[in-house]
C-alpha cells in the first residue's frame, strides 16, 4: 500500500515508518526539514518536505495514498512564545488535514489523538485533540478514520530531570498512590502499524497504553535507575505549580493549560480510558527507566 506518514523522524513516526517499509509498503514521510531527507531515505521511505500548516502541500502529498497517518505537533519552544495560542494553532493544523484529506480523495486515515479527547472542557492543553477529532469527523462518511488515543508518554518524564538535579525531587500539582496509564512511543508505533493492516470501517477509537503505575511508583522506579532510591514525588498547589511554570518563561496561557491538564487527572481525564481499557503493551516503565537513566547520566557528564 501507499502510505503517507506525518511527523518526520519523531518518537512515533520513525519507528512506524521503519516498520511499514519492512512490511513492504510504499512509504512517504513528511518532514519540515530538508536536512532530514537523507535520513528518511536511509530507512527506505520517500521524503516529502513541507509544513503541516500548508494545506495545499498536504493535499498534493496525500494524493494517491491508500492510508494517511496524521499527527499534530508543535515545537517545544512554541510553549514559551508569548504571542502563540498553542491550542488554536494546532486546531488549525487539524483543519488543514481535513481539507487535504477531502481534496486529495484519501479514504483511510489514522489520526494520532490522545487521552482526554473525549472532553470538551476541563482538559487544559489536551483540548486541541478534542477539537481536531471533531473537525475530522466532519469529513464525508466514506472516509474511514481510526482515532488512536495514547496515554501519557514515558519520554515526558525527561522534563523532570533538571528538577531532580536541582531540587532532589519530582514536583508537580498531581501525585500520590493512584495508578495512571503511561505508554512507550514504540508501543504506539506498533499499534498504529497493526491497525493499518486491519480493515477500515467508519470511525473507530483505540486507546494505547504500556503500563499503569502511580506517581509515587514512578519516583521509586526512576530513582532506583539513576542511583537515587529515596527520590520523592512531591505535590504542590496548582497556584505554586502555575507560578513555577511561568517563572521558567512559559507562556502564561500555556502554563494554565498544563495546570488544568494535570488537575484533570483527579477528575475526568481517564474515565473513558477505563471504559475502553486496552491490553497493555510490551514496554514497561522499568524498561523505559534504563533510557531515562542514560539521558540523566549524559546530562551529568556534560
Amino acid at each position: 500500500m501507499k502510505i503517507v506518514v506525518t511527523g518526520s523522524l519523531g518518537h512515533i513516526s520513525k519507528p512506524l515508518a521503519t516498520e511499514l517499509v519492512e512490511n513492504g509498503h510504499d512509504v512517504t514521510l513528511i518532514s519540515s526539514k530538508v536536512e532530514r531527507q537523507n535520513d528518511i531515505e536511509a530507512i527506505g521511505a520517500k521524503a516529502a518536505i513541507g509544513l503541516m500548516e500548508d494545506a495545499d502541500f498536504l493535499t498534493e502529498t496525500f494524493r494517491g495514498a491508500d492510508i494517511v497517518y496524521c499527527m499534530e505537533a508543535s515545537d517545544a519552544k512554541a510553549f514559551f512564545d508569548p504571542n502563540l495560542d498553542v491550542v488554536a494553532a494546532i486546531t488549525q493544523i487539524g483543519r488543514n488535514y481535513k481539507q487535504a484529506i477531502n481534496d486529495s480523495g484519501v479514504k483511510c486515515v489514522v489520526h494520532l489523538s490522545s487521552i482526554g479527547a473525549h472532553l470538551s472542557e476541563g482538559s487544559g492543553l489536551l483540548r486541541f485533540h478534542h477539537n481536531v477529532e471533531n473537525i475530522l469527523r466532519e469529513l464525508p462518511e466514506d472516509v474511514s478514520i481510526k482515532f488512536m488515543r495514547p496515554v501519557g508518554f514515558y519520554y515526558v518524564l525527561l522534563s523532570f530531570i533538571p528538577m531532580i538535579k536541582t531540587q532532589g525531587a519530582i514536583i508537580a500539582n498531581y501525585g500520590g498512590d493512584e495508578k495512571e496509564p503511561w505508554v512507550s512511543t514504540l508501543d504506539i508505533a506498533a499499534v498504529i502499524a497493526e491497525e493499518m493492516e486491519r480493515p477500515f470501517r467508519g470511525r473507530e477509537i483505540r486507546y494505547i497504553a504500556s503500563d499503569e503505575v502511580s506517581p509515587n511508583e514512578i519516583a521509586g522506579i526512576l530513582g532506583e535507575a539513576i542511583g537515587k532510591p529515596d527520590l520523592e514525588w512531591r505535590v504542590v498547589s496548582e497556584e505554586q505549580w502555575l507560578n513555577d511554570l511561568i517563572a521558567t518563561g512559559m507562556n502564561p496561557q500555556t502554563a494554565e493549560g498544563y495546570v488544568e491538564m494535570n488537575a484533570a487527572r483527579y477528575i475526568s481525564l481517564y474515565e473513558d480510558y477505563y471504559r475502553h481499557r486496552p491490553e497493555l503493551g510490551q514496554i514497561k516503565l522499568k524498561d523505559y527507566a534504563k533510557e531515562f537513566a542514560t539521558v540523566y547520566n549524559q546530562g551529568s557528564a556534560s
